[in-house]
């Protein structure tokens, strides 16, 4: 076997082929990259991998880092899921691993090193303790804040179960059906949506639970409020939260009493959050991204090939068109 300038070690393409076929792959699917070219799929995944593998040797992605956001991903059934890490400041992927653990988080700050990590200024998340706990150990200096998605998510599943609750009580534990409970099962996306977006038959519904239901109407009242409060940011914003908590806490509405509950806990990283302003919204681009991707593969048997396909498409991996400035 001999080393040739124009082809990567173990392939059997050209560089200028390979390269080609890695830019098409990061912007359509593989099948269709494969039938354009004439190779096979597993041929243009091979591909990924070694022009991945080649610019990852060339190119430190974790330099410079100093406010990331974490997040798992599912890619395959069986609980399968990957940690990705984001550069807020480029939106790039820069970092993802098999798992969602402390040991998958605890290899990215392998990777990093003491002193990069030691140079990170915020890390956004939820409120997973196996993110939390690592973060904490490896870069206690990091302002670590609470993604507001999942926050405005908590208030949307304590709502819901004060619709379930109020529309058992309206079927009067009977089974049946009544005008009330069929209102209430239908209101869902009336509750959930933002006022802006509400279609007039939602703002209608929403009429109606407002002069027919008053503790539902309440519980929709604190989801808006607290979503209204990730809105403003700041220190108003803060103030908001601490007059939000109080209203929580003697509403009685259960849910949204242990919502409060669960709002005090994390009440650090969420003053951060409201402080800095950072979210996790660019993490969750960047997950659409990898669910595009392996929609467009009908899946991936292995963690490995979503990895180099993803660093391909969103780590700032991929290699020019050849012949092209």
């Amino acid at each position: 076997m001999a080393a040739v300038a124009w082809a990567r070690h173990g392939s059997r393409f050209t560089i200028a082929f390979e390269d080609t076929c890695a830019w098409l792959t990061a912007r359509c699917a593989a099948s269709t990259v494969a039938e354009l070219l004439r190779i096979t799929w597993r041929s243009v995944t091979g591909i990924a991998e070694r022009v991945v593998a080649e610019a990852a040797g060339k190119t430190d992605r974790l330099a410079g880092l100093r406010r990331i956001g974490i997040d798992e991903i599912a890619y395959r059934r069986g609980q399968r899921y990957l940690t990705v890490v984001v550069d807020h400041d480029t939106g790039r992927l820069v970092w993802a691993g098999k798992g969602r653990n402390t040991a998958s988080v605890t290899a990215f700050f392998d990777a990093l090193g003491t002193e990069r990590a030691g140079q990170l200024t915020h890390v956004s998340a939820d409120a997973a303790e196996w993110i939390e706990t690592v973060v904490a150990a490896r870069a206690p200096q990091a302002i670590r804040c609470l993604d507001p998605y999942h926050l405005i998510a908590w208030a949307g599943t304590a709502l819901d179960l004060v619709r379930r609750q109020v529309w058992n009580t309206a079927r009067g534990g009977t089974g049946g059906r009544t005008a009330t409970s069929t209102t209430l099962k239908g209101a869902r996306w009336a509750l959930r949506k933002n006022p802006d977006r509400l279609s007039e038959q939602q703002r209608a519904t929403l009429a109606t639970i407002q002069a027919t239901n008053r503790p539902l109407y309440r519980a929709y009242l604190l989801k808006e409020q607290l979503r209204q409060i990730v809105a403003v940011k700041g220190s108003d914003g803060k103030l908001l939260l601490q007059q939000w908590l109080r209203w929580a806490s003697r509403c009685r509405l259960e849910p949204f009493v242990k919502l409060g509950r669960a709002v005090r806990r994390h009440l650090s990283t969420i003053h951060n959050m409201l402080d800095s302003g950072l979210s996790n919204a660019i993490v969750e681009a960047n997950n659409t991204q990898l669910r595009l991707l392996t929609r467009q593969a009908f899946g991936y048997h292995s963690a490995e090939a979503l990895i180099a396909m993803a660093t391909l498409k969103r780590g700032g991996l991929c290699p020019p068109l050849p012949g092209r400035s």
